[in-house]
């Protein structure tokens, strides 16, 4: 199962633009938190995300851009496929 972390940025977006985003990502199958290996989950930074799943980046890609776009028209995304993860001083969910 592959592992993305995605960043979105909206425009022009106040703070209840991204309350919005979060419930479109989590639609599209993402969440605002990340598994570590050892089991503990943590809270991701704002506007971060954690996809796993079956799909090729440009396809998670895809899927946050749907999400992204029923909120604003003006919207900057980053999608990473993830080997491994780092962390430091990410708070427990």
């Amino acid at each position: 199962m592959a592992r993305f972390t995605t960043r979105v940025e909206l425009h022009s977006a106040v703070s209840t633009d991204y309350d919005k985003l979060h419930d479109e990502m989590e639609s599209e199958g993402f969440t605002r938190t990340w598994k570590a290996d050892g089991g503990t989950v943590y809270q991701l930074p704002t506007a971060e995300y954690d996809y796993r799943g079956e799909k090729t980046r440009l396809q998670v890609l895809e899927l946050a851009k749907k999400a992204a776009k029923r909120v604003k028209s003006s919207y900057e995304i980053f999608v990473t496929e993830s080997a491994g993860r780092s962390h430091y001083n990410l708070t427990e969910a």
